[in-house]
């Protein structure tokens, strides 16, 4: 099965459609498929929920879809580095489920693992908790959360061979192996393809049965939020 595709235009041909649900994984701006973004934002689907950590910043990463207006919903633990999202929210444009970081990555990887829900203390006796099932265990109160199973997963990994088995590099590890599990179809971006059988079996972080198409980004932005730079004493 050819799981290799010529453009990130074809990759979401098909597949992507309004009213969906995505996983997108990355953090901020690390570890993004950039490429697969703009193919998404240059589909013009609509209303789409979108599973991230955060959503870029403005007009760089998941923020060119919240300026295009294509999300109407986010599922997120973090907002502070996006102010279009920001005001978005406070504006009453934008839905937000916020959800702690921890939370939220189980909730991918539970539904990557089939796990349809499970108990957390995390967020018991907060607005987390609210109109959610609560029981006790050894004396302890636990909320249930209930697992993600989007309909798409977008990912970004370093290496991919021709079968999808996937190595990511450094913290872009990160969500992105929780996103692939957790999509009915996952689309992997990468930066380099190599044949079967190059990649050891102890350097796959991820194997192919989770990925469905790839795409080759050989040449990513690799973009930064914050860059602080100390000047030395006398400069």
């Amino acid at each position: 099965m050819n799981k290799i595709y010529p453009s990130a235009a074809e990759a979401l041909r098909g597949v992507v459609a309004d009213n969906q649900l995505l996983a997108v994984g990355g953090f901020g701006l690390c570890g993004v498929p950039e490429l697969l973004i703009d193919a998404l934002r240059n589909s013009g689907v609509q209303n789409l929920s979108v599973i991230s950590n955060n959503a870029g910043v403005n007009g760089l990463g998941l923020g060119k879809l919240l300026l295009s207006r294509q999300i109407k919903k986010m599922y997120s633990s973090y907002v502070g580095e996006n102010k279009e999202f920001e005001r978005q929210y406070l504006a009453g444009e934008l839905e937000l489920e916020f959800t702690p970081q921890g939370t939220l990555a189980e909730k991918l990887r539970a539904g990557g693992a089939g796990i349809p829900a499970f108990f957390t203390r995390t967020g018991v006796g907060t607005v987390v908790a609210e109109g959610k099932e609560t029981r006790v265990f050894n004396g302890e109160t636990y909320v249930m959360e209930e697992s993600f199973f989007p309909d798409v997963s977008l990912v970004k990994a370093h290496i991919a061979d021709k079968s999808g088995n996937l190595r990511f590099r450094m913290t872009a590890r990160g969500f992105n192996p929780a996103v692939a599990t957790a999509g009915k179809i996952t689309i992997v971006e990468a930066e380099k393809i190599v044949e079967n059988g190059e990649l050891a079996p102890d350097d796959v972080h991820l194997p192919g049965i989770y990925v469905h198409r790839i795409v080759h980004n050989p040449d990513p932005n690799k973009h930064i939020e914050h860059r602080t730079v100390t000047q030395k004493s006398g400069d």
